[in-house]
Parts: structure tokens; C-alpha cells; sequence
């Protein structure tokens, strides 16, 4: 079944290297942590929701609205191949009704904010702005890219961070959910300047507040396109459990 149809747009990727052992308590089961050149990210994400519909249909005031996340790299072993997914650490919208259906249906961690974005077109450059508010503070990622799409290179990067085609959403110890997420391959933008001013702490909590005090690894801008949500299925791992026990 098709949960969700929309067109992702403008995505703005912040990506830190890390160390994994600070993911490890957040791994669902039955995934492993996925690196790129022996690489440990996690990326730093906002974007545009366009045109949604859920169940196939297009709820009044939430077809059109920003998202920001911040998510990690993980694989999955299933038949002979390995899946690539994310996981999600938060997930920021502005809509309530999102978060309501989204946490209760996918057990995903989402949160409302006050959000607003902005796109400053110029004669030779783009200005993406995306931002939310935690108490009376603005968070703000911003950056500036050429106008001119170019294609996303095999085994670079950039292909690492969009060709992740899984979200894995961890339930307990030994129960994850799985879904799949189709688009076509993306293009982007060469980023000239960016910026972030976030409270890392505030939004994301301890286990995040160091990266206010690291620079990204990489910064780029996808230009996206139509997606499908779609195959959500619950898995159990019995031996997760019992390495608990």
C-alpha cells in the first residue's frame, strides 16, 4: 500500500562525520550502522513537502510544508543484498496533525514548531532558508548554490547521502518497522556559501549538543522530486531479545 505520495524539494543536507559508538543506543535491530569510506555521518536535513497525500488523499492546510531532520546511515541484510536506510533522530514540522499521525502509525520522533522558509532567487545564485523555533530562538540553516543542476557522481558523497532508499524506526529491543521510500535519482546544486545557527543541544539533546562545536564534513543541495511511501511492515528479531536478556 501507498501511506504517503508527495514531491520532496530543496533538500538542504548538512552531513557530520561522527564517531558511531554515539549512534549505537539509537541502531534498530536487525540494521547495522552504513559508512562511505569507512565514514560515520549524521546529516542534518530540511526541505519542502509539496503537493502530499496521504492514503491518497490531500488533507486541507497540510499539503504544502517544511520539514528539518536529523538522521543517521544504516543497512539491512535481507535475501542475498543489503538494504540502505536512515534512521530518524527528530523530525521537525510545523503541522501538529503530522506529528500526531507520524508518531502513532510509524512511531517515528517527531515534533511542531513554529517553522518558515525562504528562497532568494538572484541573477547567478539561489538562497535556500529554512528555520524553526524552540522557545523565543530562531534556528536557521541556510545556503547559497549556483543555479546550474548537476548530476550526482557513482560512489561519491552525495550518492551516499540520497541513495538510501529504507527508513528503519526502532519499536523495542527487538521490533523495528520497515518501509520503502521510491524516487528517482537526484541532481544538485553546487553550494557556494552555507550557514548554521541552531541550538544543537535544545533540539536535539545531549547526546547532540557537540555538534555546535563542529563544522559539516559536507554541505550540498538535492533539487528532489516526487516520492512514495511505501511497504510498511513490522520485524521482530527474536535473537535481539534474547541477547538482552
Amino acid at each position: 500500500m501507498n501511506f504517503l505520495k508527495a514531491e520532496w524539494k530543496n533538500l538542504a543536507l548538512f552531513n557530520y562525520e561522527v564517531d558511531a559508538g554515539i549512534l549505537e543506543k539509537y541502531v534498530p535491530a536487525g540494521t547495522e550502522i552504513d559508512t562511505w569510506n569507512n565514514k560515520c555521518y549524521v546529516s542534518l536535513v530540511g526541505f519542502m513537502f509539496k503537493n502530499t497525500k496521504v492514503l491518497g488523499i490531500k488533507v486541507p492546510f497540510h499539503v504544502d510544508f517544511e520539514e528539518v531532520n536529523l538522521r543517521f546511515y544504516v543497512k539491512r541484510f535481507e535475501n542475498g543484498e543489503w538494504k540502505r536506510g536512515v534512521v530518524f533522530i527528530k523530525e521537525i514540522v510545523p503541522k501538529s496533525a503530522i506529528t500526531f499521525i507520524a508518531n502513532t502509525l510509524y512511531q517515528e520522533h517527531y515534533e511542531t514548531q513554529k517553522m518558515r522558509h525562504e528562497i532568494i532567487e538572484n541573477e547567478n545564485t539561489n538562497i535556500f532558508i529554512y528555520q524553526w523555533k524552540n522557545d523565543k530562538k530562531w534556528n536557521t540553516i541556510q545556503l547559497e548554490t549556483k543555479k546550474t543542476p548537476l548530476e550526482i557522481k557513482v560512489d561519491s558523497e552525495a550518492e551516499f547521502i540520497t541513495e538510501h532508499y529504507f527508513g528503519y524506526t526502532k519499536i523495542d529491543a527487538g521490533k523495528i518497522f520497515e518501509y520503502e521510500v521510491q524516487h528517482p535519482r537526484w541532481e544538485q546544486l553546487e553550494v557556494l556559501n552555507h550557514n548554521v545557527d541552531i541550538d544543537f543541544d535544545k533540539t536535539y539533546g545531549e547526546d547532540f549538543k557537540f555538534l555546535q562545536n563542529i563544522k559539516p564534513a559536507s554541505v550540498f543541495l538535492a533539487k528532489g522530486s516526487k516520492i512514495t511511501v511505501k511497504n510498511k511492515r513490522k520485524l521482530e528479531f527474536v535473537k535481539a531479545l534474547e541477547e538482552m536478556a
